[in-house]
Protein backbone atom coordinates (compact mmCIF):
# COMPACT_ATOMS: atom_id res chain seq x y z
CA UNK A 1 0.00 0.00 0.00
CA UNK A 2 1.48 3.58 -1.04
CA UNK A 3 -0.23 6.95 -0.45
CA UNK A 4 0.73 8.57 -3.67
CA UNK A 5 3.50 11.31 -1.91
CA UNK A 6 6.63 10.87 -4.24
CA UNK A 7 9.55 10.05 -2.05
CA UNK A 8 11.95 10.20 -5.00
CA UNK A 9 12.73 10.83 -8.61
CA UNK A 10 14.60 7.86 -9.75
CA UNK A 11 16.39 6.73 -13.70
CA UNK A 12 15.99 3.38 -15.57
CA UNK A 13 19.54 2.06 -15.71
CA UNK A 14 19.17 -0.78 -17.55
CA UNK A 15 16.09 -2.80 -19.27
CA UNK A 16 17.08 -6.60 -19.92
CA UNK A 17 14.53 -8.64 -22.01
CA UNK A 18 14.03 -12.13 -20.83
CA UNK A 19 11.71 -14.60 -22.24
CA UNK A 20 8.90 -12.09 -23.31
CA UNK A 21 8.96 -10.00 -19.96
CA UNK A 22 11.58 -7.74 -18.65
CA UNK A 23 14.12 -7.12 -16.26
CA UNK A 24 15.21 -4.02 -14.84
CA UNK A 25 17.86 -2.00 -13.20
CA UNK A 26 16.27 1.47 -11.25
CA UNK A 27 19.04 3.64 -9.97
CA UNK A 28 16.63 5.76 -6.85
CA UNK A 29 18.40 8.69 -6.87
CA UNK A 30 18.32 10.36 -3.21
CA UNK A 31 15.61 7.36 -2.20
CA UNK A 32 16.58 5.84 1.05
CA UNK A 33 16.90 2.28 0.62
CA UNK A 34 18.37 0.95 4.21
CA UNK A 35 14.64 0.07 5.20
CA UNK A 36 14.60 -2.34 2.22
CA UNK A 37 14.58 -5.84 1.91
CA UNK A 38 14.50 -8.49 -1.27
CA UNK A 39 10.52 -9.03 -1.59
CA UNK A 40 9.74 -5.41 -1.02
CA UNK A 41 7.62 -3.39 -2.98
CA UNK A 42 8.20 0.17 -4.13
CA UNK A 43 5.79 1.77 -6.60
CA UNK A 44 7.71 3.31 -9.89
CA UNK A 45 5.75 5.71 -11.30
CA UNK A 46 2.92 4.13 -9.87
CA UNK A 47 3.38 0.62 -10.66
CA UNK A 48 3.83 -1.82 -7.95
CA UNK A 49 7.63 -3.77 -8.28
CA UNK A 50 8.63 -6.04 -6.24
CA UNK A 51 12.93 -5.52 -5.61
CA UNK A 52 14.51 -8.86 -6.37
CA UNK A 53 17.88 -7.60 -5.95
CA UNK A 54 19.34 -4.79 -4.42
CA UNK A 55 22.58 -2.83 -5.78
CA UNK A 56 24.63 -0.16 -4.67
CA UNK A 57 22.53 2.51 -6.24
CA UNK A 58 19.19 0.70 -6.37
CA UNK A 59 17.33 -2.07 -6.78
CA UNK A 60 16.17 -4.66 -9.70
CA UNK A 61 12.49 -5.43 -10.48
CA UNK A 62 11.33 -8.11 -12.98
CA UNK A 63 8.10 -7.12 -15.04
CA UNK A 64 6.17 -9.42 -16.04
CA UNK A 65 4.15 -9.49 -19.35
CA UNK A 66 0.15 -8.29 -17.92
CA UNK A 67 2.41 -5.51 -16.26
CA UNK A 68 4.35 -4.14 -19.56
CA UNK A 69 0.59 -4.30 -21.43
CA UNK A 70 -1.43 -2.44 -19.17
CA UNK A 71 1.05 0.43 -17.89
CA UNK A 72 3.55 2.90 -19.64
CA UNK A 73 6.56 0.90 -18.20
CA UNK A 74 6.72 -1.06 -22.12
CA UNK A 75 7.73 2.46 -23.01
CA UNK A 76 10.21 3.25 -20.65
CA UNK A 77 13.78 3.25 -21.99
CA UNK A 78 17.42 3.29 -20.73
CA UNK A 79 17.76 7.13 -19.04
CA UNK A 80 13.71 7.69 -18.46
CA UNK A 81 12.99 9.45 -14.93
CA UNK A 82 10.45 8.04 -12.88
CA UNK A 83 8.47 8.12 -9.74
CA UNK A 84 9.26 6.38 -6.82
CA UNK A 85 7.93 5.81 -3.25
CA UNK A 86 8.48 2.72 -0.63
CA UNK A 87 5.49 0.75 0.44
CA UNK A 88 3.60 3.04 3.32
CA UNK A 89 4.61 1.21 7.19
CA UNK A 90 1.68 1.62 9.89
CA UNK A 91 3.62 4.29 11.64
CA UNK A 92 3.62 6.63 8.55
CA UNK A 93 1.66 9.71 7.68
CA UNK A 94 -0.93 9.50 5.28
CA UNK A 95 -0.24 12.60 3.06
CA UNK A 96 -2.03 11.48 -0.46
CA UNK A 97 -4.89 8.92 -0.37
CA UNK A 98 -5.20 5.28 -0.50
CA UNK A 99 -2.58 4.03 -2.91
CA UNK A 100 -2.61 -0.10 -4.26
CA UNK A 101 0.21 0.42 -6.79
CA UNK A 102 -2.09 -1.43 -9.70
CA UNK A 103 -2.34 0.79 -12.58
CA UNK A 104 -5.81 0.80 -13.74
CA UNK A 105 -5.07 2.40 -17.54
CA UNK A 106 -3.40 4.69 -19.44
CA UNK A 107 -4.16 8.60 -19.72
CA UNK A 108 -2.83 11.19 -22.13
CA UNK A 109 -1.76 14.49 -21.73
CA UNK A 110 -3.64 16.86 -23.97
CA UNK A 111 -3.07 20.13 -23.40
CA UNK A 112 -0.62 21.85 -20.29
CA UNK A 113 -0.27 25.74 -19.62
CA UNK A 114 1.38 27.55 -17.61
CA UNK A 115 -1.41 29.62 -14.60
CA UNK A 116 0.61 32.20 -12.44
CA UNK A 117 3.12 29.97 -10.59
CA UNK A 118 1.19 26.85 -11.17
CA UNK A 119 0.61 24.49 -14.59
CA UNK A 120 -2.50 23.24 -15.89
CA UNK A 121 -2.41 19.88 -17.16
CA UNK A 122 -5.80 18.47 -18.83
CA UNK A 123 -5.55 14.28 -18.88
CA UNK A 124 -7.56 11.60 -20.80
CA UNK A 125 -8.04 8.82 -19.67
CA UNK A 126 -9.55 5.88 -20.87
CA UNK A 127 -13.32 5.56 -21.69
CA UNK A 128 -13.90 2.79 -18.83
CA UNK A 129 -12.15 4.78 -15.92
CA UNK A 130 -14.17 8.16 -16.61
CA UNK A 131 -17.09 6.69 -14.09
CA UNK A 132 -14.58 6.94 -11.29
CA UNK A 133 -13.06 10.60 -11.79
CA UNK A 134 -15.36 12.99 -9.70
CA UNK A 135 -14.50 16.32 -9.19
CA UNK A 136 -12.52 17.08 -6.02
CA UNK A 137 -11.93 13.80 -6.07
CA UNK A 138 -8.70 11.99 -5.82
CA UNK A 139 -6.53 10.70 -8.38
CA UNK A 140 -3.08 9.05 -9.46
CA UNK A 141 -0.91 10.13 -11.95
CA UNK A 142 2.17 8.19 -12.53
CA UNK A 143 2.02 7.56 -8.67
CA UNK A 144 1.63 10.78 -7.47
CA UNK A 145 -1.98 11.65 -5.33
CA UNK A 146 -3.31 14.22 -6.98
CA UNK A 147 -6.50 16.35 -6.85
CA UNK A 148 -9.38 16.92 -9.62
CA UNK A 149 -9.81 20.59 -10.32
CA UNK A 150 -12.22 19.87 -13.47
CA UNK A 151 -14.04 16.93 -15.10
CA UNK A 152 -15.41 16.81 -18.90
CA UNK A 153 -16.01 13.24 -20.09
CA UNK A 154 -12.85 11.06 -19.63
CA UNK A 155 -10.99 14.16 -19.67
CA UNK A 156 -9.88 15.87 -16.34
CA UNK A 157 -7.90 18.91 -15.42
CA UNK A 158 -5.22 19.09 -12.63
CA UNK A 159 -3.29 22.02 -11.02
CA UNK A 160 -0.17 21.61 -10.21
CA UNK A 161 2.17 23.65 -7.96
CA UNK A 162 5.44 24.36 -8.18
CA UNK A 163 6.52 21.89 -5.48
CA UNK A 164 5.17 19.11 -7.03
CA UNK A 165 6.71 19.75 -10.17
CA UNK A 166 9.97 19.71 -8.99
CA UNK A 167 9.43 16.58 -7.13
CA UNK A 168 8.08 14.27 -9.49
CA UNK A 169 8.29 13.86 -13.26
CA UNK A 170 5.47 16.17 -13.62
CA UNK A 171 8.26 18.76 -15.59
CA UNK A 172 9.00 15.92 -18.04
CA UNK A 173 5.46 15.82 -19.29
CA UNK A 174 4.80 17.36 -23.04
CA UNK A 175 1.41 17.09 -24.76
CA UNK A 176 1.25 13.11 -26.05
CA UNK A 177 3.13 12.01 -22.84
CA UNK A 178 0.96 8.39 -21.94
CA UNK A 179 1.17 8.05 -17.94
CA UNK A 180 -0.60 5.59 -15.68
CA UNK A 181 -3.59 6.11 -14.12
CA UNK A 182 -4.96 4.60 -10.80
CA UNK A 183 -8.63 5.36 -9.95
CA UNK A 184 -9.64 6.06 -6.13
CA UNK A 185 -9.65 2.35 -4.39
CA UNK A 186 -12.78 3.28 -2.51
CA UNK A 187 -14.73 4.24 -5.76
CA UNK A 188 -13.68 0.56 -7.44
CA UNK A 189 -15.12 -1.16 -4.21
CA UNK A 190 -17.83 0.99 -3.96
CA UNK A 191 -19.02 -0.14 -7.62
CA UNK A 192 -18.30 -3.99 -6.60
CA UNK A 193 -20.23 -3.81 -3.03
CA UNK A 194 -23.47 -1.63 -5.25
CA UNK A 195 -23.81 -5.13 -7.22
CA UNK A 196 -25.13 -7.00 -3.97
CA UNK A 197 -26.05 -10.48 -4.61
CA UNK A 198 -25.29 -10.11 -8.51
CA UNK A 199 -21.78 -9.86 -8.07
CA UNK A 200 -21.63 -13.91 -7.48
CA UNK A 201 -23.40 -14.00 -10.68
CA UNK A 202 -20.66 -14.39 -13.49
CA UNK A 203 -17.05 -13.51 -13.78
CA UNK A 204 -16.96 -9.49 -13.64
Amino acid sequence: MFTGIISAIGEIASLEPRGGDVRLTINTGNLALGDVHLGDSIACNGACLTAVQLTGHGFVADVSVETLSLTTVGNWKTGSRINLEKAMQASDRFGGHIVSGHVDGIGEVVSLHEDARSWRFRIRAPRGLAKYIAHKGSITVDGTSLTINKVGGAEFELNIVPHTMTHTVMSDYRVGTKVNLEVDLVARYLERLLLGDKAADSLN
